[in-house]
Order: structure tokens, then sequence, then C-alpha cells
């Protein structure tokens, strides 16, 4: 079982939570990905599913499972497809549309049960064990103080559509952070409509493409493209996007002040300028 345990001093808490220790990885020998079709008996029962098939068998599109090294006692893994090679920004918009939805219903499952944090670590130095793409939801007691930023000013807005903003704030803590946050003030995640997933969804693809991109272009590390982005459990939600283009080192573990090596203004033209790129090749491929 998990304790929580609050530092007086900081206000701040922590999880003591051992079981995770002895999460799989894929450096072991004879190692089977859990999260692949015919693998579905080396996880726990489901407690959701989009697709055809049987409970717990092959069929599945996304399959949402207890996780089996809880941080917290509500703890779910997200597996947004049976594809273990295939990321988030090279799913389809329909089926990135299916896998919105799915959080969004189970942050209204849980949502009188305490503080709903849904989050993704893509990669291994992002802290994912496994490489197949997947997501979390766990599930804070209300009473917890949560270290999250309250939704920051709308500045160095990179795009806009109907319902969404995506920008850089000033506060940006890591290189080429962005936030992607509804125009509809007041709201939880939960409330989000069908028809706001359908664009928050084309924003979200489109940006995570244009960051691999300046990745790349840059060559930050030799390691591959990783990110991490979360989801504010309380009103006025926003989907908070950190690729990792650096680590954090001594400096910024001691103090608790984070450097920035990019000015978020010059984050946000860059990569509205790798959208208007990437804009351009789709409509001269569409006029061929």
């Amino acid at each position: 079982m998990s304790k929580y345990v609050p530092d007086i001093s900081s206000k701040r808490w922590v999880i003591i939570s051992p079981q995770r220790i002895n999460r799989p990885h894929q450096k072991q020998e004879q190692f089977v990905c859990p999260f692949c079709p015919g693998n579905e008996k080396m996880t726990p029962p489901e407690v959701m599913r989009v697709g055809k098939g049987e409970p717990n068998q092959p069929g599945w599109e996304i399959r949402v499972i207890p996780n089996k090294y809880p941080i917290t006692d509500f703890h779910e893994v997200i597996i947004h497809t049976p594809d273990c090679h295939k990321d988030l920004e090279h799913l389809s918009e329909s089926h990135l549309k299916k896998i919105f939805q799915v959080y969004r219903a189970r942050f209204n499952f849980y949502r009188q049960k305490g503080q709903v944090i849904i989050f993704c670590n893509h990669r291994e130095n992002a802290g994912a064990s496994l490489k197949h793409s997947h997501a979390q939801l766990v599930v804070l007691p209300f009473q917890i103080n949560l270290d999250t930023l309250a939704r920051e000013p709308m500045n160095n807005i990179i795009e806009q559509n109907k319902h969404f903003n995506l920008y850089c704030p000033d506060f940006s803590q890591w290189p080429f952070e962005v936030w992607l946050a509804p125009k509809k003030q007041n709201t939880y995640f939960g409330d989000i409509t069908d028809e706001e997933i359908e664009d928050m969804v084309t924003i979200f693809k489109n940006v995570l493409k244009a960051l691999e991109k300046i990745y790349k272009k840059y060559e930050f590390s030799t390691l591959p493209f990783a990110y991490n982005f979360y989801i504010y459990p309380k009103e006025n939600w926003y989907l908070r996007l950190i690729p990792r283009f650096v680590n954090r080192a001594g400096f910024e573990l001691g103090t608790g002040l984070s450097v920035n090596i990019v000015d978020p203004k010059d984050a946000a033209e860059e990569i509205k300028s790798q959208l208007h790129q990437t804009s351009n090749t789709n409509h001269q491929a569409s006029n061929t």
C-alpha cells in the first residue's frame, strides 16, 4: 500500500509507493510486452475497452486496465493502440479522438472520488518503463495539495482554432514547452464535448509532429524524441506538453529553479514555422 507523507515546512507531499520498484522494463531478457494483443492475460482484467472482441481478448482498439504497480488506490493504464510501434503522433485523428473520449470517460468515472490526473510518459527518457504507447490515470485525495500550475496567461500564441489556444507561456520551465487550453472558461476536462475533442486532437497531433521535427533539426540528443504531458485536474483545465529536449541537473534539483535555454517567444515562432511548413506540404500534396 502507498502512504502520503507531508513536508510541514513546504506544504508539499511525498507518496511512498514501494510496489513500484517491481515494474517491468524492456531491457529485461526475453521481454514480452504485456500491452500487445494476445498478452491480455499478463495484465489485470480490463475495466474498459474500445473495439471488438470479448473482454480480455484481442480485438480491442483501446484498452483500460488497473495498474499492476499502483502509485495510489486508484491507478489505471490506458493503452492507446494495439500496435506496439505506433506513437500518438502517428495515429489517425479518428483514433486520437477515441483516446481522448476514453480519457474523458475515465475522468468522469472518478471525479467524485478525488483529484483525477491523466498523464503520459513517452519513452524511457521521459519516465516510461514500457515503450508501447499508453497513458495513466491516478486519483489523489482532495486534501492533497498538488504542485501543479494554474492556467498561465495567454502569451506567445502559436495557433488557434474554434475551441482551443495553443501557446508557449512566458513562464515555460522547459524548452519548447507547449500548453493547449480551451477557450471556454470555468470547466473541467470531464466537461469536454465530442466537437471540442475533434478540434483538440487536430492541433495536438500537429504540434507533436512539429516538435519532433524541431528535436531532429537541433540535434538536442542522440536519444529518441520523448515527451510528457498531463491534463490539469481542476477547474480551467489545460493540457501541458513537455518535450524532453533537456534533462534536469544539479542546479535545478538543488534549488527548485528551472533553467529554460529557449525563450518561449522564440519557441512559439519556431513551432509556428514548422506548423506552417507542414500545412503547405499537405496542401501541395492534395493538389497533385
